[in-house]
């Protein structure tokens, strides 16, 4: 009686929901939902949060870059990471307040010596007191960033220690690296005997084709919405 009331239309709340998904429990007729142990759930909390802590990161550099844009300076046409060695130690003597462009210029290192007039030219801005304040906590937390994440990957190769058969196969696939396969073994486990098929797999891990249009040809696709961890 309970579930024709709530497909009722207009009958349908979270409520009635929640005591429709309580009687089918009572009476058995749900499926158990997937719970990796507990070493596997360690292992995905770990590789979730590296992952948002890159994302951070990479929101960061793109700060940084939209700064530096905002002055003029063109780092980035010239030196092929902003953030690299060189890059830091020119933006360490920006926010000390270096601006001439030359002396900034003479911080390259290695091959970046050898485009010094253009760097000079892309050095050459309009950097003002409000540039450095917001550079310097943007480059601050960049080095935060990088340091917890170098303790967390610390971390997460511990973790990984007891699955080192598990991994090895993974990276025997083509294109499966280190950071892929962990992931992979955090998201699924490695006890496959949870999934009915191959095809349940791909499905639960959402890397499951859909069209995005139906009945249109040539229509767009796209991975399915689950298990995004995985396939994102």
């Amino acid at each position: 009686m309970l579930s024709i009331c709530a497909s009722i239309p207009g009958r349908k709340t979270d409520i009635k929901d929640s005591e429709w998904l309580a009687d089918l429990l009572r009476h058995g007729l749900l499926k158990a939902s997937f719970i990796p142990p507990a070493p596997v759930r360690e292992l995905r909390d770990l590789i979730r949060y590296r992952k948002s802590l890159v994302q951070e990161r990479a929101r960061e550099v793109n700060r940084v870059q939209k700064v530096l844009e905002t002055a003029n300076i063109k780092l980035s046409s010239v030196a092929t990471d902003v953030l690299g060695k060189s890059g830091r130690d020119m933006l360490s003597a920006l926010i000390e307040g270096t601006t001439d462009a030359e002396i900034l210029a003479e911080l390259a290192r290695g091959k970046l010596r050898k485009q010094l007039p253009q760097l000079q030219q892309a050095l050459d801005g309009r950097v003002q007191a409000h540039h450095r304040l917001l550079l310097k906590p943007i480059l601050a937390h960049i080095i935060f960033l990088e340091e917890t994440l170098e303790q967390l990957q610390q971390e997460i190769e511990q973790h990984l220690c007891p699955f080192e058969e598990t991994m090895t196969l993974l990276m025997s696939i083509p294109s499966i690296a280190a950071l892929a396969a962990a992931t992979i073994l955090a998201e699924i486990g490695d006890d496959m005997t949870r999934f009915p098929s191959a095809k349940h797999l791909a499905s639960w891990a959402g890397v499951v084709r859909c069209i995005t249009r139906l009945n249109i040809p040539g229509a767009a696709r796209k991975n399915s919405k689950g298990g995004s961890w995985v396939n994102g």
